[in-house]
C-alpha cells in the first residue's frame, strides 16, 4: 500500500501538509487493517448473493468490488489521511489482492515443518467434525485429464510438457492404457468409472422412441436420469458413496461433497451443494483475482491463436468465434481452480476418496486439434496443477495416492463438412429423396465444458434447466440425424421400434446404399429381419453382427472393434441406424460429423485408448498380457483398490458380472449405511 501511494498520483496516505515516515506508516496500517477486515467479512456475503456468477461476468465485479471495499476502509482512516480517486481504489485494490495471492500460493505450498503441523492440526479437526476414524488409512485421488489419450500423455512427458507426469511414470507410477466402448466419450466412460454400468449409452446424444426425450449426456436432466438408471441397475450408489467428494464431473459417483457436478445442477434448495464449490472457492478474494485476470487473458489468448490460425491458413480449421473464447476460459481457468482447489481441501479434510474431472484439454482440442502448440499449452498448465495437488498432499493428515486417468482421447480431422462439402444430415436426406437445404445447418458441438457453462449462468441467476433441458422432437417421417463427434445415429421416430434394414429399403430403397458407399462413412450398423443385426461396408460389405469380426468392414477400426458393436447393439436404445465415420490407420483421422477437428464418441485412432497412471503401490490393473476393456472394467479395478486402501468401509460389488448383463449386483451394509443408491445420486 505504501508502495503504491508512493507511485500513484491520486492515491495518498498523508495529510495534506505531510506526515513523519511513522504517522504515515501507521496510516498505511490502518487503512490495510481495515480493507482485510471489510475484504473478510463483506466478500463472502457479496459472493455468496452473487453464487456462481464468478464463472461467468463477475470477472468484472471483483474489482469494482474490491475497489469500493478499498474506498470504505480508508475512510475509516483516522482524520482523513486516506484518499484515493474510484479509478486508482480499483488499481490499488486489485495489485493488493494480487500480492496477497501470490503470497498465499506460496504458503501452500512451502515445506515448512511449522506450517506442515498448521495444515495437519486444521484437517485432524475438519475430519473430527466429519466423524472419520482412519487417518493411517490411504486416501485415493482420482484426477481424470478429459480427453487426453495414451498417446498424447507419453508424448507430453516425453517432450518435457509435463515434468510431472514424466516423474510419475520414470519412478513411482504405473501406466496402462484401456479400451473404451463404442461410445467413446465422457457420458458412457464417466458414467461406467463412478456407477459401474454403461448399459444403454450408446452415444453422446441418442434419441429415445419408447419416452420421445432427446438424451445428451452433458444437460443437467439427461445426467440426472443416466446416474438414476446406473444405481437401480447396479445396485450401488456409486464408488464415491464413502466420505467421497466428486469435483468438476458430469456425475456423482454417490459423493455427499460434490462442486461443479452436473447430475445435481439441477437441484434447488439447500439439497444442491454443487455450488458451494464455487463459493468456497471465491469467498476468498486473492483467489477471485487471480482467476478474474487468468480468465480474460485466456479469453485474449484464444481470440490471438485463432487470428493467427487464420492468418497462416492452417488447416483443418473450425469456426471458434462468438462465446467459445468464454467458453474455453471457463474450462481451462474458472473450472480448473475451482476443482484443483477443492480436490487440496479434500485432501487436508482427509477425505477416502476424491475424483475430479479437468476438462481443459478436451475442450481446446476439439477446437485446435489434439496435437498443436494451443493443446501442449494447456498441457504444460495441467502439469504444474498436478504438481501442486501433489504437494499438498504432503501436509494431508493421511497418506494418499493419486491415480491419474483419462476418460477417452481425441482423434485428430477435419470434420465430415468440410472434406466433402455437405453435412451427414444433408447425405441422409438426399439418400431419402428429401429435399436439401441450400445452406447447411451448423452442427452443436458436444464438448463437456459448453453446458457446464450455461448451467452455471442458470444456477447464478437461480433459473430452471433451461428450455432445451429435456427436448423432445417432433416424430415424422423425416429421419433425426444425431451426431456424437465421428458417430452418429440416425432415427425415425413415427414408430415406436427399431426399424429394419427391410422397412428402410422400402421407405427409402437408396438411403443405406448411399451411407455405406460414401467415402467419408467406416460402416453402418442397421437390424436385419433375416440375419439379425448387420453390419454393411462399402461394395456391398454385409456381415451379420452374430460372426463379426475384427475384419472385413471393421479393418482398420482396431481390436475389440467387434466386440464393442456387439455389445451397443444389445442396447434398447440404440438407434434405427448407426454410421461411423471413415479412419485411415496411417495418418489416425476420423471425420467428425459435428464442428469438431478433435473428436471423440465412436471407433477409430486415438480416441478409444484412454490410459490408467497409479502408484506402484496400488495392485496392477490386469494381469501380464491381458487388456483393461471398458469402462466398467475400469470401475471394478477401482473398486478393488478402495478395498486396498481402506478395507471394509468401501462397498464390494461383484466383479465376475460380464458386460451388459442386466441383473443388479448385491448391495453391502456399508453402502446401505451412507444412503445407497439415495445418496448424492441427485435421483
Amino acid at each position: 500500500m505504501l508502495a503504491l501511494a508512493g507511485a500513484l498520483p491520486d492515491f495518498r496516505l498523508q495529510a495534506a501538509d505531510g506526515d513523519s515516515i511513522t504517522r504515515t506508516a501507521l496510516t498505511a496500517a490502518w487503512g490495510a487493517g481495515a480493507f482485510g477486515l471489510l475484504t473478510a467479512l463483506v466478500w463472502p456475503l457479496v459472493v455468496r448473493a452473487l453464487l456462481l456468477v464468478p464463472a461467468l461476468v463477475l470477472g468484472l465485479l471483483v474489482f469494482f468490488l474490491n475497489g469500493s471495499l478499498l474506498l470504505v476502509a480508508l475512510r475509516l482512516i483516522p482524520d482523513g489521511r486516506g484518499d484515493v480517486g474510484p479509478e486508482t481504489a480499483v488499481v490499488v485494490a486489485a495489485v493488493m489482492s494480487a500480492v496477497a495471492s501470490a503470497t498465499s500460493t506460496a504458503l501452500a505450498v512451502r515445506d515448512d515443518n511449522a506450517y506442515r503441523r498448521r495444515l495437519s492440526r486444521l484437517a485432524t479437526r475438519r475430519r473430527r467434525r466429519q466423524g472419520a476414524d482412519c487417518d493411517d488409512c490411504p486416501g485415493l485421488v482420482f484426477v481424470q485429464l478429459d480427453g487426453v489419450g495414451h498417446e498424447v500423455l507419453l508424448r507430453a512427458a516425453k517432450d518435457g510438457l509435463m515434468p510431472t507426469v514424466a516423474e510419475w511414470i520414470a519412478t513411482s507410477h504405473r501406466l496402462t492404457p484401456w479400451r473404451t466402448d463404442w461410445s467413446s466419450q465422457t457420458g458412457a466412460s464417466q458414467l461406467g468409472i463412478l456407477h459401474g454400468s454403461t448399459f444403454d449409452v450408446p452415444a453422446f446424444r441418442w434419441y429415445e422412441k419408447d419416452t420421445g426425450r432427446l438424451m445428451v449426456s452433458n444437460r443437467p436432466a439427461s445426467a440426472v436420469e443416466l446416474q438414476r438408471r446406473a444405481v437401480e441397475r447396479t445396485g450401488d450408489g456409486g464408488l464415491l458413496a464413502v466420505d467421497g467428494a466428486s469435483r468438476g464431473n458430469l456425475f456423482s459417483g454417490g459423493a455427499e461433497q460434490v462442486a461443479l457436478v452436473l447430475s445435481v445442477a439441477a437441484r434447488r434448495g439447500r439439497a444442491n451443494r454443487s455450488r458451494a464449490g464455487y463459493f468456497a472457492y471465491f469467498s476468498d478474494p486473492a483467489n477471485a483475482v487471480r482467476t478474474a485476470v487468468s480468465f480474460f487473458a485466456e479469453v485474449v489468448r484464444e481470440v490471438a491463436q485463432s487470428l493467427r490460425a487464420r492468418l497462416r491458413d492452417e488447416g483443418p480449421r473450425v469456426r471458434r468465434g462468438g462465446l467459445y473464447p468464454f467458453i474455453r476460459a471457463f474450462a481451462t481457468v474458472v473450472e480448473r481452480d475451482v476443482v484443483v482447489a477443492a480436490v487440496m481441501g479434500d485432501m487436508l479434510a482427509g477425505r477416502t476418496a476424491v475424483y475430479a474431472d479437468l476438462v481443459a484439454y478436451d475442450e481446446v482440442a476439439h477446437h485446435s486439434g489434439p496435437h498443436g502448440r494451443d493443446t501442449a499449452q494447456v498441457l504444460e498448465r495441467l502439469d504444474r496443477s498436478l504438481a501442486l495437488m501433489a504437494k499438498v498432499a504432503e501436509h494431508a493428515p493421511r497418506p494418499y495416492r493419486i491415480v491419474l486417468l483419462s476418460d477417452h482421447g481425441q482423434s485428430p480431422g477435419e470434420t465430415f463438412e468440410s472434406a466433402y462439402g455437405l453435412t451427414l444430415k444433408d447425405l441422409v436426406r438426399a439418400g431419402c429423396g428429401l429435399p436439401v437445404p441450400r445452406r447447411a445447418e451448423r452442427s452443436k458441438s458436444g464438448a463437456e465444458a459448453r453446458e457446464a457453462a450455461r448451467t452455471a449462468l442458470r444456477n447464478a441467476l437461480h433459473r430452471g434447466p433451461g428450455k432445451g433441458a429435456e427436448e423432445r422432437p417432433d416424430p415424422g417421417a423425416d429421419p433425426l440425424v444425431l451426431a456424437s463427434g465421428n458417430l452418429a445415429l440416425i432415427s425415425f421416430g413415427d414408430t415406436s421400434e427399431r426399424l429394419s434394414r427391410e422397412q428402410i429399403d422400402a421407405r427409402h430403397p437408396a438411403l443405406l446404399s448411399t451411407l455405406a458407399n460414401h467415402p467419408g462413412v467406416g460402416f453402418l450398423l442397421v437390424r436385419s429381419e433375416e440375419h439379425g443385426s448387420v453390419v454393411l461396408g462399402a461394395a456391398g460389405q454385409e456381415v451379420p453382427v452374430a460372426e463379426l469380426s475384427d475384419d472385413g468392414p471393421l479393418a482398420g477400426f482396431g481390436k475389440g472393434a467387434a466386440d464393442a458393436v456387439r455389445r451397443t447393439d444389445s442396447f434398447p436404445h440404440v438407434a434405427d441406424v448407426m454410421v461411423n465415420s471413415m479412419y485411415d490407420p496411417e495418418t489416425g483421422r476420423v471425420h467428425a460429423f459435428e464442428e469438431q477437428i478433435g473428436s471423440h464418441g465412436g471407433l477409430g485412432g486415438e480416441q478409444s485408448q484412454p490410459f490408467v497412471l497409479a502408484p506402484v503401490e496400488l495392485s496392477p490393473p490386469v494381469d501380464d498380457g491381458a487388456e483393461l476393456v471398458g469402462a466398467e472394467g475400469v470401475h471394478r479395478v477401482f473398486r478393488r483398490w478402495l478395498r486396498e486402501c481402506a478395507g471394509r468401509q468401501i462397498p464390494v460389488q461383484d466383479t465376475t458380472q460380464e458386460q451388459g448383463e442386466p441383473a443388479a449386483r448385491g448391495v453391502t451394509d456399508a453402502t446401505d449405511a451412507t444412503g445407497g443408491a439415495d445418496s448424492g445420486t441427485g435421483a
